[in-house]
């Protein structure tokens, strides 16, 4: 019942709406004055809107049957008007062959007649297999090319070629004749998606490809030409909803097309294996042709005349034998074309090795002109082999499978002597893989950890890259060897860039920066096992980053000691406990000071300023950590520092002592600086000629100095 009223209220809402008197703002100001609030309008305004819904469905449906035969009727007319294209075509190029002749007599007139009824005959049989594709050419072919039926053959590729922009330069190929032809649509290759409508032209030696142009029907845009001697033709197997598709190969390019029916596509992969069957062997008579001998009668000549024999036999030998290349076998015939069905399929190796055998036939043998022919071709192919493999090793591909990935591409590439070009290519894609596998890396919270990370992914590729060069180079030129130590320094450029920026840039502590220096110093030398030392390198590119990060810490330890002294009270460390008291004798003699027993006093008390053994523990842990970052060059630099940093705890102790009044403090003070000059600077100058492996001069000078610095006696200012 309710469903009835609710039916008869949205018809009678319907009948109001669609009224011819209804006004909009006449209705809406009625509405709104019944209604009992914002929900009625609501509810008012959805039933509105699926009466709406409601009236479109229904004239959809009501037109739906009318849309379709419309639809159908305009595709009907679209084929009628393209085979009514076609048949004008035909037509006027079936006119154009005919030769324009004087009119015979009465007798000859229905001889006349007869002949344009069987062109008429013709002419319709041309129509029906031009729907499939099929443009034969008229009249008959002579074997040179010659005579009235070449001639319809070239009207026929004019007349058709006029339809398609930007071809002209076609028609200046003499003997050129078109022979199938027929609407094609082309597909991406990896994604099968539709690109677009084409129509393909096969030439007796080329395939033409044209576009549609959308506003003028019947009319083709040039698009590209392919020399059937370069072009693969490979059958697609049916994979619904793609099928009847074939793909033409011309590397490093491939093409797929979808042809209108199976019929279309199997006449398409016929004729263009019996066009590219015919242009072999008609190339193939060529070069025997003119690889064969003279004849007798230039011979008979020379022998019927005696006094020139002698002028005439000499020359005539050589060229003989220049001319002497027997091209005619059939692996020699069929090699461009097993060339392209070998880099087609990828077999790099077979490609090479009919190459290697090519050369091996060839070499010491002359060179005519159908030996430079066959040349011209293979170095083509040649060409587009290296192309496929310069793109096998390039950065663009796969990274994946490590450095042995690349050296199937890089020993076809060496076997066809471009070797330099090989270990460019080699390097090239190894510092592209470095370069990922590094940035990839996840940066961890601990820098320790990143870094023991960073240093085993890279370390680890730069070994594994170095044996597969060696394996692939081995017996090559020397000057690859010298280009991967060229690329060597940069990858371990790269990596320093990687290490500086989490280790140095961010500012980590001094231990922290040198246990990180020694994890790549330990996996650089693993480097050795295989000849290949790169200490010096990795020395050379940090030198800058320690040598700034000795001097930040250096003035942190300058400053922290004077803003103790700035403190000092000159009193004796109470420890308060045994055990404090126990863990600093530890530390000081972990800090190399043995007779620091002699320091301590009754019970927890230490006979030392509490700045002096500060000052003691912080020289002598910076002096540890710089110790694990030294090399060589950083030895002023290293040294400079410990210097700065002592001269500031002695100077303080020399002018606390000219400053001092106090018996007690002074006698105190003495002992602090006895302290530094015969136990902390002996145990510095001896940790650092142990580190290094030489004494330190500057040091000696300072242990030696009964006062490091003698300012005035009378000056009560430090000189600090």
């Amino acid at each position: 019942m309710a469903m009835a009223m609710s039916d008869s209220g949205a018809s009678r809402l319907r009948r109001q709406l669609e009224s011819g008197g209804f006004e909009a703002r006449l209705y809406v100001k009625q509405l709104s004055q019944q209604s009992d609030g914002d929900r009625d309008l609501q509810e008012h305004r959805q039933r509105i809107q699926a009466l709406a819904g409601g009236n479109l469905k229904r004239n959809v449906y009501q037109n739906y049957r009318q849309f379709i035969e419309t639809a159908r009727e305009i595709s009907y007319l679209e084929s009628e008007m393209y085979q009514l294209s076609h048949l004008l075509t035909e037509q006027k190029s079936s006119l154009e062959s005919i030769p324009l002749a004087p009119l015979p007599a009465a007798g000859a007139g229905a001889g006349a007649a007869g002949t344009e009824e069987a062109g008429a005959g013709a002419g319709a049989r041309d129509h029906l297999r031009g729907q499939a594709g099929f443009f034969p050419a008229p009249g008959g072919a002579s074997r040179d090319g010659s005579g009235p039926g070449e001639e319809g053959k070239q009207r026929t590729l004019t007349t058709l070629l006029e339809k398609v922009e930007g071809c002209r330069h076609l028609l200046e190929t003499p003997g050129q004749y078109l022979v199938y032809n027929g609407d094609l649509v082309e597909y991406e290759a990896d994604h099968m998606a539709q690109l677009q409508r084409v129509h393909g032209f096969l030439m007796n030696d080329c395939l033409l490809v044209a576009t549609w142009l959308p506003h003028r029907r019947g009319m083709y845009r040039y698009n590209a030409l392919y020399p059937l001697d370069g072009l693969a033709v490979v059958n697609v197997k049916d994979n619904p909803p793609m099928k009847d598709m074939f793909k033409l190969l011309m590397f490093p390019e491939s093409r797929i097309f979808q042809a209108e029916n199976a019929k279309i596509k199997r006449e398409w992969l016929e004729v263009l294996e019996e066009t590219k069957r015919a242009l072999s062997e008609k190339r193939r008579r060529e070069q025997e042709e003119a690889a064969a001998p003279r004849g007798p009668s230039h011979v008979t000549p020379k022998a019927s005349n005696p006094f020139e024999e002698e002028e005439e036999e000499e020359p005539a030998a050589p060229e003989v034998e220049e001319e002497k290349v027997d091209l005619s076998m059939e692996w020699i015939q069929e090699l461009p074309e097993d060339l392209d069905v070998c880099i087609a399929q990828r077999d790099f190796e077979g490609a090479v090795d009919l190459l290697d055998k090519l050369n091996h036939y060839l070499e010491d043998k002359p060179s005519p002109p159908p030996v430079k022919e066959l040349r011209a071709k293979v170095d083509e192919r040649v060409r587009q082999l290296t192309e496929v493999l310069v793109f096998e090793l390039s950065p663009d591909r796969s990274l994946r499978g490590g450095p042995k990935a690349t050296r199937r591409a890089v020993s076809q590439l060496i076997r066809l002597g471009q070797c330099t070009k090989a270990c460019e290519l080699f390097l090239r894609n190894r510092a592209a893989a470095v370069h990922t596998a590094i940035r990839q890396l996840r940066i961890e919270g601990a820098t320790l950890l990143y870094i023991h990370k960073l240093c085993h992914v890279f370390f680890t590729s730069l070994l594994e890259t170095a044996r597969e060069f060696e394996t692939d180079f081995a017996g090559t030129d020397s000057g690859c060897y010298s280009a991967f130590v060229v690329w060597a320094r940069s990858a371990m450029g790269m990596f320093v860039d990687a290490f500086s920026k989490q280790v140095f840039d961010s500012k980590e502590s001094l231990s922290t920066a040198a246990e990180c220096v020694k994890v790549a110093k330990e996996h650089c030398q693993q480097l050795g096992d295989i000849g290949l030392d790169l200490t010096f390198i990795i020395h050379a590119l940090l030198v800058k980053d320690i040598q700034g990060a000795l001097h930040s810490y250096k003035e942190i330890i300058i400053e922290a000691t004077k803003h103790r002294n700035s403190e000092e009270m000159w009193r004796r460390m109470n420890l308060m406990t045994p055990e404090a008291l126990g863990k600093l004798k530890e530390e000081m003699k972990g800090c190399g000071v043995s007779n620091f027993e002699q320091y301590t006093g009754d019970d927890c008390w230490v006979n030392l300023s509490y700045t002096v053994v500060a000052f003691t523990k912080q020289t002598m842990g910076f002096l540890e950590e710089a110790l694990k970052l030294y090399f060589p060059e950083l030895h002023m630099v290293l040294l400079e520092s410990l210097v700065e940093i002592i001269l500031v705890a002695l100077q303080h102790v020399d002018y606390s002592l000219r400053c001092e009044q106090d018996p007690e403090k002074k006698a105190f003070i003495r002992q602090n600086a006895s302290f530094l000059y015969e136990t902390v600077l002996p145990v510095v100058e001896k940790r650092f000629e142990e580190g290094v492996g030489k004494p330190a001069k500057q040091l000696q000078e300072l242990r030696n100095a009964s006062r490091l610095m003698r300012v005035n006696p009378e000056s009560t200012t430090s000189v600090v």
